[in-house]
């Protein structure tokens, strides 16, 4: 299995003290907790957003945490969608040939060590975000989560599965190995209290000096130091020249429902909207949801769409991505393609409407909106794989992500999630690598009715889009479109991706229509929070022990 590399934060808030209900869902109980403390204490859902994203900087922080990125999509009671960029950045010294050695890719270290991480963005997002429309300070949510690091967790067992599988790369590096392995290089066992001295530290120090101690302080000098001694090309001044981007967010429709996403560098909000595009085309309430007949035309509706994201995604203040992905004339035609009784090969993408003319805005925007009753978060956030590029910067307890993993190092080279890229997603000095993150909000009648997002590589977009098809398509509350089997068609490796509970009689006839299966036990996380009959839901992967919590109305 894949790792499961992002957390996905879904709040709903409908007014500051919750009186009027409140949920939210996440992948570990404490991040919860914290989302739910921050906005009884006052704050509202961009402060629940970011209290749990920096709580599971420190419980689940192999996932996720301020040495990575961030995307958050936010509906404001008064109406307006913001969509906050704090996705890493390729350092100023980066080269599209940096993992060419002799011509050949050095898939290594795009993953592991100094050349692996690019500029984490996470906390300079929270911070926006907090700013222009949350009602806490930073400062309290640091505060809260520096306690949590210092007096510890215990393990749980998933996190020593996966410290299991990393802990020889983690043993390369001192800094790593002190946190996360005992004296002998072993990994802890379940049960440990694992305290993190070093980061309780560094939050109270953003905490009590600002942002510049990260970006561009001792924190920034910190990295440079270690990166200069270790092979890397990471600087103070990458640090204090990176900045969040505000992105017009991309807006679709499905059967009367509107669907918010979050643009490039994000390939989420895109091909989520183009997807459903496409299955708009058919009739997909008249079938089982977990049928032969669905499952065929939803992968091969996935698989045109991930040919094109091969071709055209990447960031779009670097390359033209059109518009026309999410046109609803060239899904039809892509719908055309679709046959219903046999798997059809799909040798390369297509070509939108105005390919070269029609492109994803360039240009960044920025909002100060008044907060209120009635506020929406969907933030997925991210170190790439587990536990990053196993490097944490010494004497601060951050680990770094490894994003540079996300460019498409060399042509035909398959990242750690067997993705392609193309020219679109090259390495290039300040460039934002391409994500499959795909924070969503749902509308019905101008009125959120769903935050979604997922955690497991590119299989975020075929999980995101499969719980709004169930929701909508087959009217199952949150909770049960969540535990539905999930699947996943990429175009390369050509085959689907299924978990076996979808049953014997569905795989043997998939593999009839000419499906190449590779059958799994499970995959994924989806993370939501829901409206349903006038009533807040709030659910979490039942393939994780996370946490959702819904709270109804005060009387």
């Amino acid at each position: 299995m894949r790792a499961i590399f992002t957390v996905c934060l879904l709040i709903h808030a409908l007014n500051l003290s919750g009186a009027n209900g409140l949920a939210a869902a996440t992948v570990d109980p404490r991040a919860t907790d914290a989302a739910v403390t921050a906005m009884q204490h006052g704050g509202n859902a961009i402060d629940g957003a970011v209290a749990a994203g920096l709580t599971l900087g420190v419980v689940n922080g192999y996932n996720s945490g301020i040495g990575g990125g961030c995307f958050l999509v936010i509906h404001l009671a008064n109406g307006k969608t913001v969509a906050i960029d704090g996705r890493e950045m390729a350092p100023a010294a980066a080269r599209r040939d940096m993992f060419l050695h002799d011509g050949k890719p050095d898939t290594r270290a795009s993953k592991v060590g100094a050349l692996a991480s690019g500029v984490p963005g996470a906390l300079a997002a929270y911070a926006h975000a907090l700013k222009n429309h949350g009602k806490l300070p930073l400062k309290w949510h640091l505060e809260n989560a520096a306690k949590t690091a210092e007096a510890g967790f215990p393990l749980p067992e998933a996190y020593v599965r996966t410290l299991k599988r990393r802990a020889p790369d983690l043993a390369r590096f001192k800094s790593s190995a002190s946190v996360f392995l005992n004296p002998t290089l072993q990994p802890w066992p379940a049960g440990k209290l694992l305290k993190q001295p070093d980061l309780a530290r560094t939050y109270r120090a953003i905490a009590r000096d600002g942002l510049g101690w990260f970006y561009g302080g001792p924190f920034a000098t910190a990295t440079e130091k270690w990166m200069k001694a270790n092979g890397g090309i990471m600087t103070a001044e990458d640090f204090r020249n990176y900045q969040v981007k505000l992105r017009q967010p991309v807006r679709t429709t499905y059967r009367g429902h509107t669907i918010i996403g979050m643009p490039p560098p994000s390939s989420g909000g895109v091909h989520v909207g183009q997807i459903l595009n496409i299955l708009e085309n058919f009739p997909l309430h008249t079938m089982e949801p977990n049928s032969a007949n669905f499952i065929h035309l939803t992968a091969e509706a996935m698989k045109l769409a991930f040919a094109d994201r091969a071709h055209w995604l990447g960031d779009a203040d670097f390359a033209k991505v059109p518009r026309g992905l999410i046109d609803k004339a060239y899904a039809k035609q892509l719908a055309a393609r679709i046959r219903r009784d046999r798997a059809a090969p799909v040798k390369g993408h297509s070509k939108p409407p105005r390919a070269m003319e029609d492109l994803f805005n360039k240009h960044t925007t920025h909002f100060s909106v008044a907060d209120g009753e009635g506020n929406w978060v969907a933030c997925t956030a991210t170190i790439n794989t587990h536990f990053g590029s196993k490097v944490v910067i010494p004497g601060t307890g951050v680990l770094m992500n490894n994003e540079m993993d996300d460019f498409a190092i060399a042509p035909g080279v398959p990242n750690a999630f067997g993705l392609l890229g193309a020219e679109a997603n090259a390495v290039a000095p300040g460039k934002r690598p391409l994500s499959s993150m795909s924070p969503t909000i749902v509308l019905k009648d101008d009125q959120p009715i769903l935050a979604v997002g997922a955690a497991g590589g590119p299989t975020i977009i075929t999980q995101t889009l499969l719980a709004i098809l169930h929701m909508i398509d087959f009217k199952k509350p949150i909770g049960e479109a969540l535990a539905q089997p999930h699947f996943h068609h990429q175009w390369r490796p050509d085959g689907i991706r299924i978990e076996r509970k979808v049953g014997e009689k569905v795989l043997a006839e998939l593999k009839k229509r000419g499906h190449q299966l590779q059958i799994v036990d499970r995959m994924g996380a989806t993370q939501a929070v829901a409206r349903r009959n006038g009533q807040l839901e709030a659910a979490h992967d039942p393939r994780l022990k996370g946490k959702a919590v819904a709270t109804p109305p005060k009387q």
